[in-house]
């Protein structure tokens, strides 16, 4: 049974659907008599005639039918296999693992996500979303942890391939009742004096506030530590602290909590977010597919 091959086996179905080897020559674009010797040899390996020879042409004994019962199933697996291998070649099916900032993923990223998979030629590829600080995503995606990384543009993403994606702007959000709340805008030299809730240490908006702070000789006041920016906004809402958080992700909470955002001024309040990865040559067709369309949302025909 060792010897039995898939081509062999689909002369053999051939033949018996045609109850002809020269029919299933025709069909198989070969001569009828190598189909006659690769039967021969089948019939050996079985040990046990597999058709008989009548007038009108040749037909399946009762080994021969169950041979072809069994030949029909493994044919019909192989060609589901072919057909999923060329669905995985083609990036039509997949699982793509994509490591991804807290701004990212409180911003656009699901929206495009779902967008992405929402189309008939994606329905059979799988995405996974994994919150990182900037450090930790390009260490993922140096490592191999994922193909796909997304972060704030100034990580140090030296060794990755990268493509622009979406930007936001980093505000400040107060209590409709606080000073600050009444500006058109500001600098952020000039709410230092004030009490923060803060994000995790490593996360990137909190470096760049620290940074910031340092350049004006100064530190932040933490008064809250949270973990996100829904958490940081409740704490803005309870009139306990000022938070700087991208003004995208203060918009939809500000329409129904009474807080205000006013605008960072600084140039640096501005923010890129990039797509990096390890190499374009060796990224799975599924995620080719998913960092072409994240590219086109960040750079909108």
């Amino acid at each position: 049974m060792r010897n039995l091959d898939l081509q062999t086996l689909r002369f053999f179905a051939a033949v018996c659907d045609h109850r002809s080897i020269a029919r299933a020559a025709e069909q198989e674009s070969i001569v009828g008599s190598a189909i006659s010797k690769r039967l021969a040899q089948l019939e050996d390996t079985v040990g046990t005639p597999l058709l008989v020879r009548k007038r009108r042409g040749v037909v399946p004994t009762p080994a021969g039918e169950t041979l072809l019962e069994h030949a029909r199933t493994m044919l019909a697996s192989v060609g589901q296999i072919e057909r999923d291998m060329a669905a995985y070649a083609t990036g039509t099916r997949g699982h793509v693992r994509m490591l991804v900032t807290a701004s990212v993923m409180a911003e656009s990223l699901a929206d495009d996500v779902a967008a992405f998979l929402q189309d008939p030629a994606h329905r059979d590829i799988q995405v996974s979303l994994e919150e990182r600080v900037s450090p930790e995503v390009v260490q993922g995606i140096r490592e191999g942890s994922a193909s796909i990384g997304i972060c704030w543009d100034a990580a140090d993403l030296s060794g990755l391939e990268t493509c622009g994606y979406r930007s936001d702007h980093l505000a400040v959000v107060a209590h409709a009742s606080h000073p600050v709340a009444q500006l058109p805008s500001v600098r952020f030299a000039d709410v230092l004096d004030y009490e923060f809730v803060s994000m995790p240490a490593l996360s990137a908006v909190q470096v760049l506030l620290a940074r910031a702070a340092a350049v004006e000789g100064k530190m932040l006041a933490h008064r809250v530590l949270v973990s996100n920016f829904d958490a940081a906004l409740r704490v803005v809402r309870a009139n306990l602290a000022i938070s700087v958080v991208p003004r995208e992700v203060a918009a939809h909470f500000a329409q129904s909590a009474p807080v205000c955002i006013v605008p960072l001024s600084d140039p640096w309040a501005r923010r890129r977010f990039a797509i990096c990865y390890r190499s374009a040559m060796t990224l799975p067709p599924a995620a080719h597919l998913l960092v072409s369309h994240l590219a086109r949302q960040g750079h909108p025909q």
